[in-house]
């Protein structure tokens, strides 16, 4: 696995070493030895897995002491993290990376970091790994389009949110910290 730099401080994207020939291929998408040596730490408790058409956009949600490993394992997404840790001197800043089916590439979201993402393709399967177990009571988000975060989304996308996204908080309302 391949550390591949970030612009912000803290998520880390992830590059796997795939074995392909004609009959497909061969990866290791989780190796506790070779994330410590890329800097992850954590312990991962629960698998979790979404699968959503094209143009749904889930986020930007955030649980206290959770971190993510995030990979796409069928077709393609615009995934985003958004530091939300108060003090920070990229407080509210994000940034985007798109991950796919075929580079097979992952982003580890350490706390302190909103996550979301959008559908690229037809549809697509999101496996993330997290390292607390979910809690409904401590989860929380703020919208997906905060004008003052200023997420680019794709624009020649419809998006589909839930109705809990779209009457999310703005970043500024939420208590952090």
């Amino acid at each position: 696995m391949l550390r591949v730099e970030t612009r912000l401080e803290g998520p880390v994207l992830i590059e796997p070493v795939a074995h392909g020939d004609s009959r497909g291929f061969f990866l290791e998408t989780y190796r506790r030895t070779e994330l410590a040596e890329l800097g992850i730490h954590d312990e991962f408790v629960q698998d979790n897995q979404s699968r959503s058409r094209r143009g749904v956009l889930r986020g930007m949600h955030a649980q206290p002491g959770q971190a993510k490993l995030v990979r796409c394992s069928r077709g393609a997404i615009l995934d985003v993290v958004a530091d939300i840790r108060p003090g920070s001197p990229s407080f509210g800043n994000w940034e985007s990376v798109e991950l796919d089916d075929e580079a097979h590439r992952q982003l580890y979201v350490p706390d302190g970091f909103a996550h979301g993402f959008c559908v690229l393709s037809e549809v697509a399967d999101v496996l993330y790994k997290v390292s607390t177990y979910y809690d409904p009571a401590s989860e929380f988000g703020f919208r997906f389009d905060d004008p003052e975060v200023g997420i680019e989304w794709p624009d020649d996308l419809e998006l589909h949110t839930s109705p809990r996204d779209r009457e999310a908080p703005l970043l500024r309302e939420l208590r952090l910290g």
